[in-house]
């Protein structure tokens, strides 16, 4: 009733909530592909609990938190089955349930086909399907190659759409998936003066190349593309001080029947004190290195892990430049063999909402110094480190779970441990890891790897030669402002925390140092993910008191 209250309104809800409700006997009529006590099994709802009309639908039809009723047919080819609660007999406070199940054909796919795509060839998308004409109809085959779609990048993950085209005559449905390109390639072109000198660099990825295509006439529209392939070019120099040139290609379908990918890489670097070529006091190092690599989506223990192999080799060679203590003239080796084994169950990689990634790797070299018959514990840095000796093993997993639309949490946890083989030559002084800071490498020249850590000084956690061991731990939360494809948007809030030791007998996994903080996230197709992170620290770093207890970290 709605009345006056003097300057007031008033309402008063008067509730006649009835009798509560309880599920008593759920029978099944119709099904001969399952037995009832398998559909009970899968629906879930017991007798004597209270009736939940939202929990039977959901168990019915599509629940987004697990299997149904439903997917358990189109998930085996009964694309034309349908299922009917009928509430046969209501006494007192109990209702019977009768579940009438039209189980139908099994359905086989007829043809699959994809329309949307301007730049990315046919063949492309209709190899990554898990759909295939001559197979049985399955619902999670769809979400699956949907997902696969997403990952390739090339795509709006949220404007594709698949469309299935039963027939009911014949048993058969056609498959048709809908997808929006987005811009996938990326250019960097930066100049800047410091120091009295200009530095430049010029990059460009394209991420959905076709060598194929390159001496075909009108490909060119600016480049060949298509066929899904990736190539890297990338330069950068100031002059006389330091030039780097890169340049990397991945076919992602070797021989393009199977997933297996072949990459290579070369790149060459020169880094001098800034005098002229034949000036006696000229310093200078020159880096050269290549890789091939290898990989292969394995079927077991699902076909989401992928197997990696990689064979390396870089060359140091030094004209005056201490690298390392002792080793001023003349070269450095090494050459090592990389494995790594990881599942990636993710969907959209810009903005995860469920799935995770786990990766375990390790690269070594040959224990060349067990073999020579050199006595390490008195030779020189040049006869130490003709050939580098390491062994470095890494393990790092992130997990995402979605919370409501645009919310996620993301768990991370990474380690890494660096060791050696001869302990007269101890733990090589390349490959270290540096912990702390925002995580841009910048210029590296003795392989080091570079971990962030929010909220502390760039390299603070780990020692000024970078430690052999680190552990880091993360959580974020995360919140979608934009999907928009050519901005897409988000904002986070993280606790963090991670330290960094010299030997095993240091390390203490639980005893780290901590941090949170907010942050934005801007994705940019042109440009790639860019960041901005404001972390405060928890915990003091001795030697370093000045540090600021907050601070601003860029990415990228």
């Amino acid at each position: 009733s709605v009345y006056r209250d003097g300057r007031h309104l008033a309402i008063d809800l008067e509730i006649e909530e009835g009798n509560k409700y309880y599920f008593r006997n759920i029978n099944w009529v119709g099904n001969t592909k399952y037995t009832a006590e398998a559909l009970d099994k899968i629906l879930a709802i017991k007798k004597g609990e209270v009736f939940d009309q939202a929990r039977l639908d959901a168990n019915l039809y599509m629940n987004p938190n697990g299997r149904d009723i439903s997917s358990l047919y189109l998930d085996d080819g009964y694309l034309f089955f349908q299922v009917e609660p009928i509430d046969a007999l209501v006494e007192n406070d109990s209702i019977d349930i009768e579940m009438r199940i039209h189980e139908g054909k099994q359905a086989t796919i007829s043809k699959v086909s994809v329309k949307g795509n301007t730049k990315t060839n046919d063949h492309v998308i209709l190899r990554e399907l898990r759909t295939k004409p001559g197979q049985l109809f399955s619902r999670a085959d769809i979400i699956r190659s949907q997902r696969e779609l997403s990952q390739l990048g090339y795509f709006d993950p949220e404007q594709m759409g698949v469309e299935p085209k039963p027939d009911p005559v014949t048993g058969t449905v056609d498959i048709e998936y809908t997808v929006v390109e987005r811009p996938s390639d990326q250019i960097e072109l930066s100049g800047g003066w410091g120091a009295g000198r200009v530095v430049g660099t010029l990059g460009v990825t394209f991420n959905n190349f076709s060598t194929r295509n390159m001496f075909k006439k009108g490909a060119w529209r600016p480049l060949p593309a298509g066929d899904g392939q990736k190539l890297s070019l990338r330069a950068q120099s100031n002059g006389l001080f330091f030039q780097s040139y890169n340049a990397s290609f991945t076919e992602p379908w070797l021989g393009g029947k199977k997933p297996n990918s072949l990459s290579v890489s070369v790149y060459h670097s020169i880094q001098s004190n800034g005098l002229q070529k034949g000036d006696a006091n000229r310093s200078l190092i020159q880096i050269t290195g290549a890789s091939v690599g290898l990989g292969k989506r394995l079927k077991w223990p699902d076909d989401f892990f992928i197997l990696q192999q990689s064979i390396n080799y870089q060359h140091y060679a030094l004209d005056g430049y201490q690298l390392v203590d002792g080793l001023t003239d003349g070269s450095a080796n090494a050459i090592s063999y990389g494995l790594t084994l990881s599942r990636n169950s993710i969907g959209d990689p810009i903005f995860p909402t469920g799935g995770g990634v786990v990766s375990l790797s390790v690269e070594a070299t040959p224990p060349i110094s067990l073999f020579t018959g050199i006595g390490y514990d008195t030779a020189s840095a040049p006869v130490k480190y003709e050939w580098i000796e390491y062994h470095k093993w890494k393990f790092d997993t992130k997990w995402y779970q979605q919370l409501a639309k645009n919310l996620v949490i993301q768990a991370k946890l990474q380690f890494g441990f660096l060791g050696h083989y001869n302990s007269d030559i101890g733990t090589a002084p390349f490959e270290r890891f540096y912990v702390g800071g925002d995580g841009l490498s910048g210029f590296g020249l003795d392989g080091r790897e570079i971990v962030a850590l929010r909220g502390y000084d760039n390299n603070s956690i780990s020692s000024t030669q970078g430690s052999s061991i680190f552990a880091k731990y993360n959580f974020e939360l995360r919140y979608r402002i934009s999907a928009n494809p050519s901005a897409t948007i988000f904002v986070l809030g993280f606790l963090e925390a991670g330290d960094a030791w010299s030997s095993f007998k240091e390390f203490q996994p639980f005893n780290v140092k901590k941090s949170a903080g907010v942050g934005l996230r801007l994705f940019l197709p042109m440009f790639g993910l860019l960041g901005l992170d404001y972390g405060w620290r928890f915990d003091d770093i001795p030697g370093q008191e000045n540090m600021a207890p907050g601070q601003f970290h860029f990415s990228i």
